[in-house]
């Protein structure tokens, strides 16, 4: 006999909303992506985006896709995993989940690989058909971290800041 709320929001919705939150965080004018890292128990442990290391002026680097190779975002930005995992300054993220907006590339699931994370939720998997996307699920099914798409309640939340 209970007369609590039956509207609130599940783990995975909270999250992935951390997870598309922390993605807004990001300079990049072209792709914002974000990552929420959570404990078994479901405790936030680390959360990132991406965007240049720290002690690198945001207004100093280039954030074009294209053009020589240092003239160009991808020389210098690190991804929102490897910020979450780098973030963590816990201990061990053995058996941890990490919510991430994008599918993860080659890079980053080999970070995710050595920290222990053992399972991935990810939003959105427009690069799966290239060679990066591709040796990503190859590495993490080898290494027998479970993945799974979100499944998009359709929810709208308003946050007034």
């Amino acid at each position: 006999m209970s007369d609590k709320r039956t509207d609130y929001i599940s783990w995975d919705e909270y999250f992935m909303g951390v997870a598309k939150m922390s993605a807004l965080r990001s300079k990049d004018p072209n792709t914002q992506v974000g990552a929420c890292i959570v404990s078994n128990d479901n405790k936030i442990l680390s959360m990132g985006y991406n965007g240049l290391p720290r002690g690198c002026s945001d207004d100093e680097f280039p954030w074009a896709r294209e053009g020589a190779p240092l003239d160009n975002k991808y020389m210098y930005t690190a991804h929102s995993e490897l910020n979450a995992i780098l973030n963590y300054r816990g201990g061990s993220l053995d058996n941890a989940k990490m919510y991430v907006t994008l599918f993860p590339c080659n890079e980053c699931a080999k970070a995710i690989i050595q920290a222990g994370i053992k399972t991935i939720v990810y939003d959105c998997d427009k690069y799966a058909d290239t060679a990066s996307v591709i040796a990503s699920k190859r590495m993490l099914n080898a290494a027998g971290v479970r993945y799974y798409q979100y499944q998009r309640t359709e929810r709208e939340i308003t946050i007034t800041l």
